[in-house]
């Protein structure tokens, strides 16, 4: 949640422009909605391959270890990632699409 508060305060005269250009709050909260999902899902799917990455690595030098990956085990972490960028990218997408749009072209 804080990368994405970070992120409405650094483009917070974008959104501003945005807005006064014809964009609805709707459209803003959307868009930073598919941000925070994009940026959840795409940490989840990269912890994921290096998760497969170590257990090949330690299937190589402990080969009697089980180390199988289990499908259900990655759709439920690409599942879980996914919820995790909708419920923390709420606020923050909100909060953008509530400024005001001049308010927001007079921020510095």
């Amino acid at each position: 949640m804080n990368i994405m508060l970070v992120t409405v305060t650094e483009r917070t005269r974008e959104i501003g422009l945005r807005k006064a250009v014809g964009a609805t709050g709707q459209n803003i909260l959307i868009q930073f909605l598919v941000e925070a999902v994009t940026l959840s899902v795409s940490g989840g799917v990269f912890g994921i391959g290096l998760g497969m990455l170590g257990a090949y690595i330690i299937h190589l030098r402990v080969p009697e270890l089980d180390t199988t990956v289990r499908a259900d085990a990655v759709i439920l972490a690409v599942g879980f990632s996914l919820f995790v960028g909708l419920f923390f990218g709420i606020y923050p997408a909100t909060r953008a699409a509530a400024l005001s749009p001049m308010a927001a072209l007079r921020y510095e």
